[in-house]
């Protein structure tokens, strides 16, 4: 197979080491090949970035293994055409198997373009990536925090969730704060509620007598600032966040516009995707890679299970939420196309092809900036027509008729 790069270089990236190996050659004659192993350390990265620079080096390849790769890319990044490939689609031949072995063979691969390059980012997207993920880890964790508090209140018969239906709202953090205090009787607690939830009174009386004990006091107290602690951390880093997105705002109060698309889901999704749809060749590819299509398994002629292929997990997640939240909307397609496709193929189902179609008007959105046009909850029930008219109409030609249609 003939070559098409003149000096190309090999990764092989571990989290203490980094073998290279460099291969120099015309592409129509033998490739001289030079191994050397580097540190991580940014020093000895630098060190490997020099040496490369200096033997003129043009492309570097490497395997996208877990993080490790990242800091390699970053210190490289500007200086060579840099591809980070799919560890699954680099696998060598089987055999013996060493360091050196793989980095020549990724110089190999390399060398005759035989690669595929990963979807890499630019930077201020990384960066957004960054705050976008640690915010969703926060509210994971928010939510653990709250189900244990919730269960320890179920643990000691106080059933104040059973009565109130928001038990962190302002009447129900009053609540859980006299509980910890311990000093205000289950009446006293009661007459904190505000709003609605004090016509519930007489039932908040009864929710709020339990058997709380010290030990409970001072775990509900730990559990209440570590929640009320993580929300301030959220509030600092959506402050973060919007500082970033502040060059993207037109394309963020776009997005919006999309049935079940709220603020956080727009920020993710530019993020994940970014705003630069040239990388995707067409939508179908830019669905694939976020993981919002069936898979594609045939063999012999014949077609297995469509199992959902793998993709950005990140952006998949926010995409069904936003279909599951557009399934609320009134007057709009999209909840049109769920509630259809639920009663024939499940919920799960419906809310990844509603999932499909979000990330599809998002594509296009972005592709050649425009706003979002609703279809109409009507209109599967227009496509419904004018397919059915089609098709009895070629059904009567067939059998012998000629056909004219007129509105009754």
């Amino acid at each position: 197979m003939e070559a098409i790069v003149e000096r190309s270089c090999g990764l092989d990236v571990h989290q203490a080491t980094v073998v290279a190996c460099l291969m120099t050659g015309p592409p129509d004659g033998r490739a001289k090949k030079t191994t050397r192993t580097f540190g991580t350390t940014t020093a000895e990265l630098e060190a490997l970035r020099d040496w490369l620079v200096a033997e003129r080096c043009t492309h570097v390849g490497m395997e996208s293994s877990g993080v490790y790769w990242m800091p390699v890319f970053a210190i490289l990044e500007g200086h060579f055409e840099l591809i980070v490939g799919n560890a699954v689609h680099m696998k060598n031949v089987p055999g013996r198997k060493t360091d050196v072995k793989d980095a020549e063979w990724i110089a190999d691969l390399v060398r005759h373009g035989l690669i595929r390059k990963s979807f890499v980012p630019p930077k201020w997207q990384r960066a957004l990536r960054d705050l976008m993920r640690y915010r969703r880890k926060l509210v994971e964790s928010e939510t653990s925090e709250r189900n244990r508090l919730m269960k320890l209140l179920e643990t000691c018969n106080i059933k104040l969730s059973s009565v109130a239906s928001d038990v962190f709202g302002v009447s129900g953090r009053a609540m859980l704060r006299a509980l910890i205090e311990g000093k205000a009787t289950a009446a006293e607690m009661a007459q904190l509620a505000r709003g609605a939830l004090r016509k519930k009174t007489d039932r908040l009386e009864l929710a709020l007598r339990g058997q709380l004990e010290e030990h409970h006091r001072f775990m509900l107290r730990l559990q209440l600032e570590r929640v009320e602690r993580i929300e301030a951390d959220i509030e600092i880093l959506d402050e973060r966040i919007d500082a970033a997105l502040d060059p993207h705002r037109d394309a963020l109060n776009r997005l919006v516009g999309i049935p079940g698309v709220d603020r956080v889901v727009a920020a993710t999704i530019i993020a994940e995707l970014g705003t630069d749809m040239s990388v995707f060749p067409s939508p179908r590819h830019a669905a694939a890679w976020a993981g919002v299509c069936p898979g594609n398994n045939e063999s012999a002629g014949k077609r297995g299970g469509q199992i959902r292929r793998r993709g950005n997990v990140h952006l998949s997640t926010a995409l069904v939420q936003a279909a599951m939240c557009a399934s609320r909307k009134k007057g709009s397609y999209l909840k049109e196309r769920f509630w259809r496709l639920k009663a024939r193929r499940g919920q799960k189902r419906a809310a990844m092809a509603v999932a499909h179609s979000i990330l599809l008007a998002v594509y296009e959105m972005l592709r050649a900036p425009q706003d979002y046009r609703d279809l109409g909850a009507d209109y599967l029930d227009r496509v419904a027509k004018r397919s059915t008219e089609k098709r009895l109409v070629r059904r009567l030609q067939a059998l012998g008729y000629k056909v004219t249609l007129a509105a009754a």
